[in-house]
């Protein structure tokens, strides 16, 4: 037994030796195998490489279709020289110097959002615009007329005399989340079709001074001169922003885009398309922020809602009792975040409609019933 013993052990250091052996100086001698089961190792430059997994392809084929590049010609008149005026100068070299306008030019993109021909896109694309000139993925250039606008928000509805065409599908801003994988869509630089991939970096954003109701999505999906009033789109195609404004330094994306939200881009195309213009509610109070500072000298807990800083004499606000140095806390039950939060819910309110506005004065709760107005088109962000 003992001799057995002695064999066995013998023979396994021998073995052991053996594969130490060749696993140091002959490894190619040992049958390969992977550490991960069901994972094909790829050499490099295999010439049967995988085909890729990570492609947005389908969303894009999906979606670009849809999206239009577009070029908007005005007039702009230029100060005139006197001297044009001068009959002795007149009457040497003529009228040939008397005309005093100039045309300018202006390029963006834009989305189908109808088959019937209606397009979307950013308000400053096509403001004051002679002529405007559609041009589909095909190569199709058809010319557009302004529906409506809304320079609050900064969109303009275009519509083309065309049938069929292919249309973008409307996706969901409201469930947009902060790493959220975006594609922006349009056209930069006069380039024609061009595909940029980020995320979503921010929501809500707002104090930008691009429009008077911002909420935007922020990405850094790479956004650049030509491509606003193009298409934001989710990883499956879906419509969820309309790109509009970039933060740079050097007239370049910066990494830094902001897009309409697809929600705010819808409602504007539905009162454009029913009646032609955007209306929206108003009671009539100036608004601020709740500082720190201003939220202890007013004995209130944190800094959420807005201050009213004022109010206008026989205004809905002034005429329900509202007074400035209150803070609205919640429009129609629902939260007041700050004052950009304050101007959208009574925006999005109809004129003539009864509104519960709570409001923190002194410290005590205080209810009041606004009979909402008509906002009309100021010049100055004030709500």
């Amino acid at each position: 037994m003992l001799r057995l013993w002695l064999i066995f052990a013998q023979a396994t250091t021998i073995a052991v030796a053996a594969l130490f052996v060749v696993t140091t100086f002959r490894p190619e001698w040992l049958p390969s195998r992977n550490t991960t089961p069901g994972v094909a190792v790829r050499a490099s430059g295999s010439a049967s490489s995988a085909p890729a997994t990570n492609s947005y392809g389908d969303a894009v084929q999906r979606a670009s279709p849809s999206v239009v590049n577009i070029s908007s010609t005005k007039q702009i008149r230029s100060p005139r020289h006197p001297l044009l005026n001068d009959p002795i100068f007149r009457r040497f070299f003529g009228d040939q110097f008397s005309d005093d306008t100039q045309r300018a030019s202006s390029l963006g993109s834009g989305v189908i959002v109808s088959a019937t021909g209606y397009v979307l896109t950013n308000n400053h694309v096509v403001e004051a615009a002679d002529e405007i000139e559609v041009a589909l993925a095909d190569g199709k250039k058809l010319l557009a007329k302004v529906v409506g606008n809304d320079p609050e928000t900064d969109l303009a509805v275009l519509r083309v005399d065309s049938e069929d065409l292919p249309t973008i599908s409307f996706g969901s801003s409201e469930v947009l989340r902060v790493g959220d994988v975006v594609l922006a869509i349009g056209n930069p630089f006069n380039l024609g079709h061009t595909v940029t991939l980020g995320i979503v970096s921010a929501l809500g954003r707002s104090g930008l001074g691009v429009s008077t109701f911002e909420n935007f999505i922020q990405t850094d999906a790479a956004i650049n001169p030509g491509n606003s009033g193009g298409a934001l789109i989710d990883a499956s195609g879906n419509l969820v922003g309309i790109n509009t404004a970039i933060f740079t330094g050097n007239g370049g994306s910066a990494g830094i885009g902001f897009a309409i939200p697809v929600s705010t881009a819808k409602m504007v195309l539905d009162q454009i398309v029913k009646t032609g213009s955007v209306t929206r509610g108003w009671i009539g109070v100036e608004l601020q922020d709740v500082t720190p500072p201003i939220a202890e000298s007013l004995n209130l807990d944190s800094t959420r809602g807005a201050l009213i800083a004022g109010v206008l004499r026989g205004g809905p606000a002034d005429k329900a009792g509202i007074k400035a140095g209150d803070v609205a806390v919640e429009v129609q039950g629902k939260l007041v975040a700050d004052q950009t939060g304050m101007l959208n819910l009574v925006a999005a309110l109809a004129p003539g409609q009864s509104a519960k506005v709570r409001l923190k004065r002194r410290g005590q709760d205080v209810d009041a019933t606004v009979t909402v107005g008509r906002r009309p088109k100021p010049q100055a962000r004030a709500e």
